[in-house]
This record gives structure tokens, sequence and C-alpha cells, in this order.
């Protein structure tokens, strides 16, 4: 069945979950095939019986086996979530693309060749030698807390370097005022959850982030959008929406925001607030491209230091979103609040990855990278606008920093039709009605310049 080399560098356990894929990939061993046991593949191939189980179950981690009890082990029916019989094509014309899909296919990375419309920074532009070499680092060390709860707060030490970092950028947070969590999304899911009540009025960015409307529809909120434009928000329009509806609260995102890649000019900030003073409203600052900022733009936050402004980062854009560390700074009374939510929802946050978090953050060449990935995606993004218009779309403004750019092709009324058409063709978009509180189609694309390097996006972005 498999050839097997024994004086080979790479590790038989490795050749046989290669030789496993192939065999099934090429319908060598079909669906529901029984695969040979333990017993007869480690006699037949000359290995070991426990090298086969470690193979096994890394197969039936990756979804390719399935094992029986008393029976064995058998070619998972239905490899990668497709159903037996039914063509791929078949499946990509009939995707629904809504804040579910983004999740289930972007951010999951499944099928597509060309990740175009993703959320997040190819892996080898992270920096993985850092935490390969402080996981090594922790795990050499003797302790106590890698087996055992975190602190309700998160890591007392990482929320002090929080607090040193959030005073260079002029905001000033205790570290009991600052609460860490598993990542931004998490952070926001608590906020809302503290904030929102059944029937409350909650402004968001519109174009804006899809999953955090999940997480308000979720709390009861009536959800209005405040439309943007390449300085941010519409002031007039946000206003207008003060005065009629009296919201409570405004989630947006000023940096660098997702999806259209815009910030907040200072004027505008500024107007912000005041309106925020003057409504009593207050505001929850999203700010999780802030290590990407090359210009280092003011936050809300520091404009305010946290009186109406709750300030919510992460580092999975800057170190790895495998981390899954953010974070919220705002008053003591509301930290106490989120921590007894969090408490309620999760117990605690890891403190393993916090630690790690810290250890790559206390580390010289932490600055070095994100100086680096900033000038890298500041080549990127100058390209892919560059692509795009020869393409024939329009991008909403040419961003100096940060992932994204939000275009549309002049004569195309739907990205949705389009994506779907990408999808066939193992290219992923992302639609702009997955970001905006209107009904109906739109027709924005977000696109990620990280993964916009493929000229196949471009002919086929021409072609349409």
């Amino acid at each position: 069945m498999l050839q097997l080399e024994h004086d080979s560098a790479v590790p038989l356990v490795t050749q046989i979950t290669a030789g496993f894929r192939r065999l099934i990939a090429d319908r060598k061993l079909a669906e529901g095939m029984k695969a040979p046991s333990i017993r007869q593949f480690a006699r037949q191939h000359q290995v070991s019986p426990s090298t086969v189980v470690e193979a096994y179950d890394r197969l039936v981690a990756e979804g390719l086996l399935v094992a029986r009890q008393n029976s064995g082990f058998f070619v998972r029916s239905s490899v990668r979530g497709t159903k037996a019989g039914t063509p791929r094509d078949e499946t990509l014309r009939n995707v629904r693309f809504d804040g579910r899909w983004l999740v289930k296919r972007i951010w999951e990375g499944e099928s597509a060749g060309i990740k175009a419309g993703c959320g997040w920074l190819p892996e080898d532009w992270l920096d993985g030698e850092a935490l390969r070499r402080n996981l090594r680092q922790i795990a050499s060390k003797p302790s106590k807390h890698l087996a055992s709860y975190g602190l309700p707060k998160g890591l007392e030490a990482l929320r002090w370097s929080i607090s040193d970092w959030l005073g260079e950028h002029e905001i000033c947070a205790a570290p009991e005022s600052i609460l860490l969590t598993s990542g931004a999304n998490h952070a926001l899911a608590l906020v809302a959850r503290c904030l929102v009540r059944p029937g409350d009025i909650v402004l968001v960015d519109d174009p804006g982030y899809s999953v955090l409307s999940s997480h308000l529809r979720d709390c009861g909120a009536r959800i209005m959008g405040v439309p943007w434009g390449p300085q941010g928000p519409d002031v007039e329009r946000l206003e207008a929406l003060m005065l009629t509806h009296k919201p409570r609260t405004f989630f947006t995102n000023p940096r660098l925001q997702n999806p259209t890649g815009a910030s907040y000019s200072l004027p505008v900030a500024h107007r912000v607030l005041q309106l925020a003073d003057r409504h009593d409203l207050i505001i929850v600052e999203d700010d999780v491209s802030s290590e990407l900022d090359a210009l280092q733009r003011r936050s809300l936050a520091s404009l305010d230091q946290l009186h109406r402004v709750i300030y919510v980062g992460s580092f999975s854009k800057s170190i790895s979103p495998a981390l899954r560390v953010g974070f919220v700074a705002g008053d003591n009374g509301l930290m106490e609040e989120l921590t007894a939510i969090k408490m309620t929802s999760g117990l605690s946050s890891s403190e393993l990855t916090e630690r790690l978090t810290l250890e790559i953050l206390s580390e010289g060449r932490y600055r070095k990278h994100l100086k680096g990935l900033r000038e890298r995606l500041g080549e990127a993004l100058a390209h892919t606008c560059h692509k795009l218009a020869e393409a024939g779309l329009q991008p909403l403004l040419t961003p100096s920093a940060g992932m994204f750019v939000w275009a549309r092709h002049p004569r195309i009324e739907d990205a949705g039709v389009l994506s779907a058409r990408a999808a066939e063709n193992g290219i992923m978009l992302a639609p702009g009605h997955l970001f905006t509180q209107e009904p109906g189609p739109s027709p924005w694309l977000r696109f990620n310049a990280a993964f916009c390097d493929d000229p196949r996006l471009y002919d086929f972005l021409a072609a349409a």
C-alpha cells in the first residue's frame, strides 16, 4: 500500500500520514474503506505498532480516518465536510454569503487557494520563531501556573506591561483598570453583555465588523449604522441619530478600520467625543490594528482618558492570532463588572498564552518585527491598490497602513454574485453586504493586501 523509507530523515509517522493523504486524495482508498489494522500495517511495513497508532491518531484528528470501536479505522465518508456524491463546484455555487459563512469559510481558511478576503496576516509574515523560542523558555522553567487557572483579570505582569504600553500612547490606565480576554472578539462580547439591554439602540460603523453585530443582536440590541467615508464616520449623520434615537453606546473601529482601511481624522475624532459628551454616549473603541499603524495616530481613548471611552486591544495582528490574547481598559467599576461576566462565561483566560505574550513583548526584537511588518504592509497596500485600479476597481481610499482595501467595480452592483463566481475559481472574496447594516446587495468588496499578490486574482477581476 505504501512505500516507507526507513533511512530517510523524514519521520516514519510523517511518511505514513502523507501516504494516506495521497491514497485518499487519489481515491485509491475510497470513502468508507477500512484501513489496515495497526498490527497488520506494522508487520507489513516493519514499523512499531506505536508508530502506526500515532499516525492513525493524526489522521483521525485531521478528519481523514474515523475510529470505530472493536472494528478498526475507516476512511471518513465525508472528507472535509462535503457530502458524498456532491460535486465541489455545486457546493460552492450554493454558498450563503452571510456572517456565519464569513467565520466558517474565510476565518477557518477552508477550500480557497487565494484568500483575498480574509481578516488576518499570513503565517510567514509573523514572527513564528519568537513564538517557538519563548514557548521553549516557558516550558523549561519550573512553574505551578502552567497547569492551573489564571487570575480572573488575567496575568498581572502582562497587565502591567499593557499599562506601560498604553502610557506610551498617552492613555493613563493602571493594571487594575485592565482586563485580559481571549482576543478582542471576546472583549467586545463581554462589553456588549455588560452595556446592552434588550431593546437598546446601539450605533455601529457602517460598514463595520460583522461579528460584532452578531454579539449585539444576541443581547437584543436594535442596531443602527453610522456611514463611513475616507475620514471616518459621517458626523452629521451621527449627530442626527443621537438626537432622534438617544442611543446608549457607539461601537467603533477608528484606526485602520475593518473593512474600509480608513481612520478617523483628528477633527472627526474631536467632534465624535464632543457629541458623546453632549448626548451622554459611551464609546467602545476597537483598536486592534494599532500596532500596524505606521503614522501612530491618536486614539479616542488618549483624547478622552477613558472617561467615556472603553478601549479594546489585541495582540492577534502583531504577534499571532493563535495566542487569543486581548484586553479591555476602562474605569475600575466597569472592569469589575466585566470580570464577573468573564468568570461566569469562561472562568479565566489562558495564563499560558498570557505568559507567552509577555515574554515576546519583553524581547527587544519585537519592536524591530513591528517596524518590518508595517513596511511590508505599506508595500502590499500600494501594490494592491495599483493592481485593483488596473483591473477596473475603484478603492474608497488608498490606505498607507493596515491590511484592508475597500473597493468596488463601477459596473458591478452585487459583489455577492461576483464572490460566488470567485469561489468556484478557488478565490475567496469578502462581499460588502457582510459588513453593512443596509439590507440588500452591496457593490463593495474587502481585500486583504497581504493575500493579494497572486496575478490570478486580478485576471479574474478584470475578466469579471
